[in-house]
């Protein structure tokens, strides 16, 4: 390559190094790409003759990339993105009929929204492939980041000071896509249960059961403000733990309506809404232009109807 001229990287040297990066070596790669290794093996090699630099050297056993390796998985993303959602407007016209779509979402949405979206995009788009994987919103948020799904459905609660949505989302795309309320959870012979809501004043005295690390500091958050300091009985993110221990009469507790709709309420316990209308928010993550791919766009109307639904 003559020293004034730029060097040529096509989409797929894009695209294979990214793989290579995520999934750690050529067979892997080669396997989530849909080519053989050697096919992989020679590709990089010709690269390289033509760059004029290496892409991938040898640490021990495990392949990585090199500087000039890295430099281009790091731009692979937003370059990948943008020609997919190129390719999908130009296979619009033609009319949805295939695609995948990679979606992430926390634990109280598997059993609620997950299902209805699901049987949505069947209904409509039966040629659209959807996969998913549970995870909390910050690593929800990362997995987007990373490339490892095209959505995550998200939450954050108000004032929450590790909110997702912040720092760490920086560069994405972020859209509301609607409320959850979060209700108190009694047990049933509780003074607070004869009441169509709670005044969370008013159990200044009870133990509590906290959730999830994020849900903890909402609960904290939401006792101080109403002047006291919750005292902590339990934690677990297992949501029927929660309501088992509040039949049990053990304490009392927080949870979202998603948790809640999760199951059955137990026998015992009683949930209602709190005086001061407690609700965390839900996000939409991805990454800038991907709601133009239109199995994206196609997911995301199906989802904000699941979460209406």
């Amino acid at each position: 390559m003559a020293d004034d001229e730029l060097p040529d990287v096509d989409p797929l040297t894009l695209r294979v190094v990214k793989a290579i990066a995520d999934e750690g070596s050529l067979t892997a790669a080669a396997a989530a790409l849909g080519y053989s290794q050697s096919a992989l093996s020679q590709h990089v090699r010709r690269v390289e003759v033509r760059l004029g630099v290496p892409l991938v050297e040898r640490a021990g056993r495990r392949l990585r990339l090199t500087e000039a390796g890295r430099i281009l998985a790091r731009h692979a993303t937003a370059v990948t993105t943008a020609l997919d959602a190129a390719a999908g407007e130009l296979a619009e016209l033609q009319g949805l009929r295939a695609g995948r779509v990679r979606l992430a979402a926390f634990p109280s949405a598997s059993p609620t929204v997950l299902p209805r979206l699901i049987q949505t995009l069947r209904d409509r788009h039966p040629g659209l492939s959807l996969t998913y994987v549970e995870a909390e919103p910050p690593e929800a948020v990362q997995l987007v980041r990373d490339d490892k799904v095209d959505l995550a459905l998200t939450f954050s609660y108000p004032g929450d000071l590790g909110d997702p949505h912040r720092r760490s989302a920086r560069g994405l795309a972020t859209r509301r896509v609607g409320a959850d309320d979060v209700l108190a959870v009694l047990p049933e012979g509780h003074d607070q249960a004869r009441r169509e809501a709670v005044d969370i004043g008013e159990l200044s005295a009870e133990s509590w059961i906290a959730g999830c690390p994020r849900c903890r500091g909402h609960l904290e958050q939401v006792c101080r403000t109403a002047g006291f300091d919750p005292a902590i009985a339990f934690e677990t993110d297992n949501f029927v733990a929660v309501e088992g221990l509040v039949a049990m009469g053990i304490g009392v507790a927080l949870l979202p309506r998603l948790a809640i709709d999760s199951f059955p309420v137990l026998a015992g316990v009683v949930v209602r809404p709190t005086t001061n209308s407690d609700a965390r928010t839900m996000h939409l993550v991805s990454a800038q232009g991907a709601a133009r791919v239109p199995a994206v766009a196609a997911t995301v109307r199906a989802l904000q109807e699941s979460l209406a639904g």
